[in-house]
């Protein structure tokens, strides 16, 4: 899979290194990617890393996703997914309270299958889902049911089991993963650590 991810932090080189030791074709999209070394796939400008994705991942900050997702262009975005990682945060809590991220993606892109994930895990377990000592579960939202399935396929990839993977349903149903995100930051900052998990167990019915 061609894989343009739009960030080089902690998030972007995560699922990166990931993609990459699964054998994925995988570039970092970088406003100044003029002398980056040392990251787990090529740096190339951010209009490179979507023109070369089937697949383009969402890994700037969520304050600024949606001004500079669009300052691309909606035609470079035409036959790909994006999967979008990113929460916007503020001093005042999460940046798009009353709608998700990935509702404004979507809507800034309406003929793109925008497909939200990753959203309520720390980057360190990312591509490492070992690290929690007993299974967690990831949650995936989306409109459109194929762009779903291939970004699941894609966390199968990362280490993730098939059966730890959730899908909660349209992408207005990312709001949930993005408020989980901001209760993330709470409990990592009441425990003075971002080395935990908080498992989530599906119910029977979602087989």
């Amino acid at each position: 899979m061609d894989i343009g991810i739009v960030g080089t932090g902690n998030v972007a080189q995560a699922v990166a290194r990931g993609w990459v030791a699964a054998g994925h074709n995988v570039v970092l999209g970088s406003r100044v990617p003029e002398g980056r070394v040392g990251l787990p796939a090529p740096v190339v400008t951010v209009e490179e890393a979507v023109v070369h994705g089937r697949i383009v991942v969402n890994a700037t900050p969520g304050t600024e996703s949606v001004a500079l997702l669009t300052g691309i262009g909606a035609e470079a975005f035409t036959g790909r997914t994006i999967l979008d990682i990113a929460v916007g945060f503020t001093a005042e809590g999460l940046s798009h309270p009353r709608e998700s991220l990935g509702e404004e993606i979507q809507r800034a892109f309406p003929g793109v299958p925008v497909v939200k994930t990753l959203a309520t895990v720390t980057s360190s377990v990312m591509d490492d889902p070992g690290r929690l000592g007993e299974p967690g579960t990831l949650f995936v939202s989306g409109d459109d049911a194929a762009a779903k399935a291939e970004v699941t396929g894609l966390l199968v990839d990362l280490g993730w089991p098939r059966e730890s993977v959730l899908d909660l349903g349209g992408i207005a149903t990312a709001r949930g993963q993005e408020h989980f995100a901001l209760l993330f930051l709470g409990i990592a900052g009441a425990l003075g650590t971002h080395e935990f998990n908080v498992k989530v167990v599906p119910p029977a019915s979602a087989g």
